[in-house]
């Protein structure tokens, strides 16, 4: 395969660490170094031309080829079968409604949540459970991290420069999940966002950092589902009154709950959006008083619709934890779901 990409000799594998971190083009942790024949075995799996275009960056015009992609996931420590992930997750993000480069260059700090859906959960040995959000298996920290790298070498999101973000959060480095369908009787995340269940699917998100919630002493839906849209209210009053895509993680010692008095993440979403709402004048109790003005009556809801809520069944079997992770920009981006190797609008 002959591949476009400048090549580099060096020594040894330190002195690859050396020449990429002088060079920008990491995120500050050891790369693998992408040699041709890696490279080479990710675009023969995802059967892609080295050439191919995979999107256009619609702010600036940048070409996003297949080479390109796969040098970077290298680097992030993926292997071929992880590459259709990545290949598809950007695709996601390069969907005008993502609205990639405000959410990269932005002061407010957000990262890509990459939710993972489908058959190819099990072939890449994704595990659901234990640390979901943390480094819960390899695949989902490998492409994870092969999103930030991309976006740093071909999109130039760097510290300082594009990415203007005045704190961050730690899923800068990888911000990967993939949902429990195996463990719950809910319709998977992709398969209520319009794709067949057998499909292999990602949905990408321009998110916060997660912030985790905790109920234990209730097996009521209401008295539950009160607690995720607590935080959900805490955040509009904290950081952002704007409605969008929401996403709340939902782990098993909760979810039986949910189960057995037979809701649906329909039932949940539309109790959530019930929920989630808050007065413009509550911005007065935490030091926004000057932007309340004449409009301290205006009822704000965190979600537009029922739908905007991503509800996913994900974390380890014991915890009556669960997750918020709220949108970047309410309704200016927007989560984008895209299926993995498959065209499902094409004529037949």
């Amino acid at each position: 395969m002959q591949l476009a990409s400048k090549t580099y000799d060096v020594k040894d594998v330190w002195a690859v660490q050396e020449l990429y971190h002088s060079n920008g083009w990491t995120d500050g942790l050891p790369i693998v170094p992408p040699t041709a024949d890696a490279v080479a075995a990710c675009l023969d799996w995802a059967m892609t031309p080295p050439r191919q275009l995979i999107g256009i960056e619609p702010v600036r015009g940048v070409a996003i080829t297949a080479e390109k992609l796969a040098i970077n996931a290298v680097m992030a420590g993926c292997l071929p079968m992880h590459f259709p992930v990545v290949v598809t997750a950007i695709t996601a993000m390069l969907r005008p409604e993502f609205l990639l480069h405000g959410a990269t260059a932005s002061t407010g700090g957000c990262a890509v949540l990459v939710i993972i859906n489908g058959p190819i959960r099990k072939e890449l040995g994704i595990a659901s459970s234990f640390n979901t959000l943390g480094n819960s298996d390899r695949a989902t920290a490998v492409i994870g991290r092969a999103i930030r790298l991309i976006l740093i070498n071909m999109l130039e999101v760097r510290p300082g420069g594009i990415d203007r973000s005045t704190l961050g959060h730690p899923g800068k480095f990888s911000y990967c999940i993939a949902e429990d369908e195996q463990n719950t009787n809910w319709l998977p995340l992709s398969v209520q966002r319009g794709l067949p269940p057998e499909v292999s699917a990602v949905t990408v998100l321009a998110a916060g950092s997660p912030r985790q919630i905790m109920n234990e002493w209730t097996t009521q839906p209401e008295e539950i589902l009160e607690t995720f849209a607590a935080e959900m209210r805490a955040n509009m009053r904290h950081y952002s009154i704007w409605p969008g895509n929401y996403a709340i993680v939902i782990p098993p010692q909760l979810r039986d709950h949910l189960h057995a008095a037979r809701w649906s993440k329909t039932d949940v979403a539309a109790f959530i959006h019930e929920r989630a709402r808050i007065h413009r004048r509550e911005w007065a109790d935490v030091g926004k008083g000057a932007v309340v003005r004449d409009r301290g009556d205006t009822l704000c809801s965190a979600l537009e619709q029922p739908d905007q809520l991503l509800v996913v069944a994900a974390g380890g079997p014991a915890g009556g934890f669960g997750a918020v992770i709220p949108p970047w920009l309410g309704h200016k981006s927007r989560a984008v779901t895209e299926p993995i190797g498959v065209c499902v609008d094409c004529e037949p």
